[in-house]
C-alpha cells in the first residue's frame, strides 16, 4: 500500500518458567487492527535505551501504546495496593517518554488500557491503583481473566464534538473492560471524552492535537463493530496525513 505509516507498537514482557530469559510480546489482535487499517507495525520492546527512543521516535508516524500490566504507582505517587500487578521500570520508562515525545511533537499516538494511563501519567496525572477499594460506586470494571475479551460490559458516553465521538461516529457506545485502575486526576492539558455509567473517565483526549487520544477499553478486541474499526481508521489516516 502506497504511504502505508510506521505505526510504533508497544511491547510488554512475559517470563517463561523454561526461559532465562523474558520473551517480548503483544497481543496479535493489535496487530492485525492496525494492518487491517493501512498501518504497518513496528514493534518497540521495553528494553529500548533512552538513548535510542529519539531516533526510533523519528522513523514512526503514530504509536499506539498497548494494554498491559500496571504502571508503577511511584510514577504518580499512587497508593500501593496488593491487586498491583506485572510492574515493568523498563516498560515504564520507555512508553512515558514516547508519549511525552508524542505529545510535544505533534505525532499522532492512541492509547489502549494501560495506554490511555500511560499518556494521563505521561501528562501529568494520577490513578486509582485499585477501582474497587477506592473509587466510591465503581462499577465492575475488571471482566476478566475467564470472560470472552469481546465481552461488552456497560455503555460509555461520548462528549459531543470531540475527536473520540467524531472517530467512532457516535456519542454513545458499548465497549469491554478489563482493567481494574483507571484515570483518576486528569493531566492538566488533557481533556476527558468518554465516560463509563459511573463517572470514571473512559476516553481522553489532547485539544489541538493531530491525534492524539487514549480510550480505556479495547477496540481491538471489537473489530466485529464498525465503529471500533472506524477508531483505528481514523487514526491510521492521522498517521498518513502527518
Amino acid at each position: 500500500m502506497p504511504n502505508a505509516p510506521l505505526i510504533g507498537l508497544t511491547l510488554g514482557r512475559t517470563q517463561s518458567a523454561s526461559s532465562p530469559l523474558p520473551s517480548a510480546t503483544v497481543s496479535e489482535s493489535y496487530l492485525r487492527a492496525v494492518q487491517n487499517a493501512g498501518g504497518i507495525p513496528v514493534l518497540i520492546p521495553a528494553s529500548t535505551s533512552a538513548e535510542q527512543l529519539p531516533s526510533l521516535f523519528e522513523r514512526l508516524d503514530g504509536l499506539l501504546f498497548t494494554g498491559g500490566g500496571d504502571i508503577d504507582p511511584q510514577r504518580f505517587e499512587g497508593l500501593p495496593h496488593p491487586e498491583i500487578y506485572d510492574i515493568d521500570e523498563g516498560r515504564d520508562t520507555v512508553e512515558l517518554g514516547l508519549a511525552r515525545l508524542a505529545a510535544a511533537q505533534n505525532r499522532p499516538f492512541l492509547g489502549i488500557c494501560r495506554g490511555i494511563q500511560i499518556i494521563n501519567v505521561a501528562l501529568g496525572g494520577s490513578l486509582f491503583t485499585d477501582l474497587a477499594a477506592q473509587m466510591p460506586g465503581a462499577l465492575k470494571h475488571d471482566h476478566y481473566p475467564n470472560i470472552p475479551r469481546d465481552y461488552l460490559a456497560h455503555s460509555v458516553r461520548l462528549e459531543a464534538g470531540s475527536l473520540l465521538a467524531r472517530s467512532l461516529g457516535s456519542n454513545t457506545a458499548e465497549v469491554n473492560s478489563l482493567h481494574h485502575q483507571g484515570v483518576q486526576h486528569l493531566a492538566e492539558g488533557l481533556s476527558a471524552c468518554a465516560f463509563a455509567p459511573d463517572g470514571l473517565v473512559e476516553g481522553v483526549e489532547l485539544p489541538d492535537h493531530r491525534f492524539g487520544l487514549g480510550v480505556q477499553w479495547h477496540p481491538e478486541w471489537l473489530q466485529h463493530l464498525p465503529a471500533m474499526r472506524a477508531l483505528f481508521a481514523a487514526f491510521i489516516q492521522a498517521a498518513i496525513n502527518r
